[in-house]
């Protein structure tokens, strides 16, 4: 049976304390509640009790979050939970803080990684010319290669940014929707707009656009053509079959750097169609200047109910699969 101890951390002030403790105490007590521990403060001081690994554990989630606090952030529960998560999972991360500045927006907002897989991803992208990024819903994928794209194109090392997705959410065939092909195609762009327009601010988003130095279209428009000196994004990728898929991929002109993103849990082919992002796996695997990067539900960064529920999807899929490979008698 292990003993009970107690350690203690020195806070430097008043107002990292209370950034650490959070209002009400809500992310001391969240630690408390996930790993049974006692947290007290007194006199710049934090005191920790209870049973001596989970004291540990809660001393590194706390020297984590003081790392956070020392660059200006404000701590959240989902800061909190994120750590706990990778504490109780004896996930292994070289640095202390997961947060790394991408950006900064017209506004002046810095845009942070958020997590160790987010970091990953950026520095992926920092180092390979074709980096895949898969994960589920909420992780960032494509805001952060947005911001990535913007951040090429300040520092003049790309002189155009191209943003393509498929549109098989109307299975291709748009024909039914109204106005021209711009407008068919325009809602299955709306998160792309959106990131661009968030990071660019108003003026300058219009002006690219108006421009062609920043094109968002179809995946169909990108077929014959070679993209030189371009920051290259191909989005929801696990709706391109193999054949679109090495379309896309030999469309990749000189000085052109390429990020192309997908959820493979939630592919939306038609029939027996296979994903090519599911595919490309396999096919690049090992060659040089090609990395992939997986993020997970620790690496959701919207609501905590959206982290739940991508875990209990991934319960439940174990589950079948479970049942799947059991003999049958």
């Amino acid at each position: 049976m292990e003993a009970v101890v107690e350690k203690n951390i020195d806070i430097p002030d008043i107002e990292t304390e209370m950034n650490l403790f959070g209002q009400y105490d809500k992310n001391i007590r969240l630690i408390e509640n996930a790993l049974n521990v006692k947290v007290t403060n007194r006199e710049n001081e934090v005191k920790i009790s209870g049973v001596e690994s989970k004291v540990d554990k809660a001393l590194e989630v706390i020297y984590r979050l003081l790392e956070i606090i020392k660059q200006g952030e404000t701590i959240t529960t989902q800061n909190v939970n994120y750590l706990l998560s990778v504490i109780e999972e004896d996930v292994e991360e070289d640095d202390s803080s997961p947060l790394g500045l991408v950006c900064i927006t017209a506004r002046g907002k810095p845009i942070k990684s958020k997590t160790y897989g987010q970091k990953k991803y950026v520095e992926a992208i920092k180092k390979n010319n074709i980096v895949f990024c898969i994960g589920p819903a909420g992780t960032g994928k494509t805001f952060l290669a947005v911001a990535m794209a913007v951040k090429a194109f300040r520092e003049k090392a790309v002189s155009r940014i191209v943003i393509t997705r498929p549109a098989v959410e109307a299975g291709e065939r748009l024909g039914f929707l109204p106005g021209d092909l711009q407008n068919k195609v325009d809602p299955y762009l709306r998160p792309l707009y959106d990131a661009l327009y968030h990071i660019m601010g108003q003026e300058t988003y219009m002006t690219s656009m108006e421009k062609g130095i920043i094109e968002v279209a179809p995946l169909a428009y990108m077929r014959g053509r070679t993209l030189d000196d371009s920051f290259i994004i191909l989005d929801e990728a696990q709706n391109t079959t193999p054949e679109q898929m090495k379309m896309f991929l030999t469309r990749i002109g000189a000085g052109s750097k390429v990020i192309v993103t997908g959820d493979i849990t939630q592919i939306d082919l038609p029939g027996e169609k296979r994903s090519g992002l599911v595919e490309i796996q396999k096919v690049l695997t090992g060659v040089e200047g090609i990395a992939f990067v997986y993020l997970n539900s620790r690496d959701v960064i919207r609501h905590e109910l959206v982290q739940r529920i991508i875990k209990a999807y991934e319960q439940y899929e174990k589950r079948k699969q479970g049942k799947k490979s059991e003999p049958k008698r």
